[in-house]
C-alpha cells in the first residue's frame, strides 16, 4: 500500500519572500523599518553565527533553515540546547540587553537569514512599541521551548523525540527533503548514535520517512505527527497564539537592492 503524500502545514515559500515568523507579525509599518535595517544572507551548513564569550555583533532572523544553540565541552563534545528556525532569531540574548553570548551558535541546516546589526535592533526596538512586545513575547517563547526541551529530554522515548525533531527541521527546511545525518541528530537529541539509527530505522520501516546517507525525505507528515510526543503541538499552538500573522505583512518583500543597503 502507498504512503499518503507528507501534507506541509504551511505554504512551501522557498526564499523568495518573507517565512520568518516574527516578521511576519508585524504591520507593515514596523516591517519595513526592519527591513531598511536588514541584509539578506545566506547560512551554510555548520557556519558559527556566534561563539561562547564573544560579542553578538547582529541579530539574525532565521528566514529558511535551521540554528543549533550547542554547549560545548571542554573535550570537544557538544549537546543541543536548543534549535531555532523560521520561528525566530538565532541569539535572543541581546533583546534583553546581553551582548555577549553564553553558548555557541551555529547552523546545521542551510537557508538564509535576514541580519541586522544588534545595536541598530536595539534602537528600533525602544522606538517601536509593536516590535518591542513582539519581541518579549518571543523571549518569553524561548525560555518556555528551553523548559520543554529539557523535559522532553528527561521523559520522552528516543522515537518520540525523533519525530519531534524531524517536524521542526520539516517545517524550517521549507521542503520534503533536507540533510540530516545520524551523528548529527545524535549531538542535537543528546543520545548515543546507535539508538538514534534504531529509531530512524523503526520511522522508515513504518514509511514516515525515507533516509538515505545524510538527508531524510518526509513521506507521511501526518504519520510523524501521530508519533511525535505532545512537545511539538504544544510549541505550535503556542506560536500561533503568541504570533498570529498579520495578513498585511504578506505583500511586504524583501528587498534585495543594493541601494538600499542596511545602515
Amino acid at each position: 500500500m502507498q504512503n499518503p503524500p507528507s501534507v506541509p502545514i504551511r505554504p512551501r515559500h522557498e526564499h523568495r519572500g518573507i517565512n520568518n515568523r516574527l516578521l511576519l507579525a508585524l504591520p507593515p509599518a514596523s516591517l519595513e523599518h526592519i527591513l531598511r535595517l536588514a541584509e539578506p544572507v545566506s547560512l551554510t551548513r555548520g557556519q558559527r553565527i556566534d561563539c561562547a564569550d564573544q560579542p553578538i555583533r547582529h541579530v539574525h532572523f532565521i528566514n529558511r533553515g535551521l540554528v543549533c544553540i550547542a554547549k560545548t565541552m571542554e573535550d570537544g563534545r557538544m549537546v543541543e540546547i536548543g534549535a531555532i528556525g523560521i520561528e525566530g532569531v538565532a541569539n535572543l540574548l541581546p533583546l534583553i540587553g546581553i551582548h555577549t553570548t553564553i553558548l555557541d551558535v551555529f547552523v546545521q541546516m542551510p537557508g538564509t537569514a535576514l541580519r541586522i546589526r544588534s545595536d541598530a535592533l536595539q534602537a528600533e526596538i525602544e522606538r517601536d512599541g509593536v516590535l518591542r512586545q513582539v519581541m518579549q513575547n518571543y523571549v518569553r517563547f524561548g525560555l518556555s521551548e528551553l523548559a520543554r526541551h529539557i523535559a522532553c529530554c528527561r521523559l520522552h522515548h528516543i522515537e518520540q523525540r525523533c519525530c519531534r525533531w524531524l517536524l521542526i527541521a520539516h517545517d524550517n527546511a521549507l521542503m520534503d527533503e533536507f540533510p540530516v545525518t545520524h551523528e548529527g541528530l545524535a549531538m542535537m537529541l543528546g543520545y548515543q548514535r546507535a539508538g538514534v539509527s534504531l529509531a530512524m530505522g523503526t520511522l522508515a520501516e513504518a514509511g514516515l520517512i525515507e533516509h538515505r546517507r545524510g538527508a531524510v525525505t518526509i513521506v507521511n507528515r501526518p504519520g510523524l505527527e501521530a508519533a511525535a510526543c505532545d512537545c511539538y503541538r504544544e510549541m505550535q499552538d503556542e506560536l500561533e497564539t503568541l504570533f498570529p500573522p498579520d495578513e498585511r505583512a504578506a505583500s511586504v518583500r524583501i528587498q534585495t537592492d543594493q541601494s538600499r543597503k542596511p545602515r
